[in-house]
């Protein structure tokens, strides 16, 4: 009679071989994940350094605030330089980073116009180019998709550089700015850079205001689909 106990052995030392294999290639991948997950998060606050920088650098601009409907160039249009509102100082920073806010907007809301809001004085049933990426709630809509939505508070320390919120100035105004690194004297509150009327300033007006959204954006690679 043929001893089987050598075979046995064999299969049981595949079977622990396998074991220790399959261990460490799952600790190999989770090991790869952490890397991955690291350099993601370090390229997104590269993104927001940049940002910040491009906001900060708008508050240099002389610009004159003008509200007026303009026919501009698609992709990468922009009204004249000398003026603009809310929007445009935020559209405009991110176009610095190559990301263009006119385009980004236009696709999505073609592909998802009901999305999007509509009051009676924007009242269409198309998107447009020239307007559609330079209105306060369609950008809210946008960066919600987009991008990340983030808790609305009263504690300073929940807002950090790279964030854009918006408010309602009274009587269901809106407007946007985006959170600098430099921070208030009394309170320790981060900076808005935004255009509410004087041209882009770098202002403590964050809590001025009821806030409607706070949102981050890292441009049409980074965000969810």
């Amino acid at each position: 009679m043929r001893n089987s106990f050598p075979t046995r052995v064999g299969l049981t030392l595949s079977a622990a071989t396998v074991l220790v294999l399959a261990a460490a290639l799952a600790g190999q991948a989770q090991t790869l994940n952490a890397q991955g997950q690291t350099a993601e998060a370090n390229e997104r606050q590269e993104f927001l350094k940049k940002l910040v920088a491009a906001a900060e650098e708008r508050t240099r601009h002389p610009v004159r605030y003008d509200p007026a409907y303009v026919r501009i160039p698609y992709p990468d249009g922009d009204v004249p330089p000398d003026t603009g509102v809310c929007t445009d100082e935020v559209i405009r920073s991110y176009r610095a980073l190559g990301v263009d806010l006119q385009k980004e907007v236009h696709e999505d809301m073609e592909k998802n116009f009901s999305a999007y809001p509509r009051k009676w004085r924007w009242l269409t049933t198309r998107t447009d180019t020239n307007i559609d990426h330079r209105r306060v709630p369609n950008l809210m809509a946008f960066f919600s998709r987009k991008g990340e939505t983030l808790a609305i508070t009263q504690r300073a320390e929940d807002y950090s550089p790279g964030d854009l919120v918006t408010w309602d100035l009274g009587g269901g105004v809106p407007h946007i700015g985006i959170v600098v690194s430099e921070k208030s004297t009394e309170g320790g509150r981060h900076l808005i850079v935004h255009n509410i009327g004087r041209g882009p300033k770098r202002e403590d007006v964050l809590f001025r205001w009821k806030i409607t959204g706070h949102y981050r954006y890292f441009g049409p690679t980074a965000g969810p689909a």
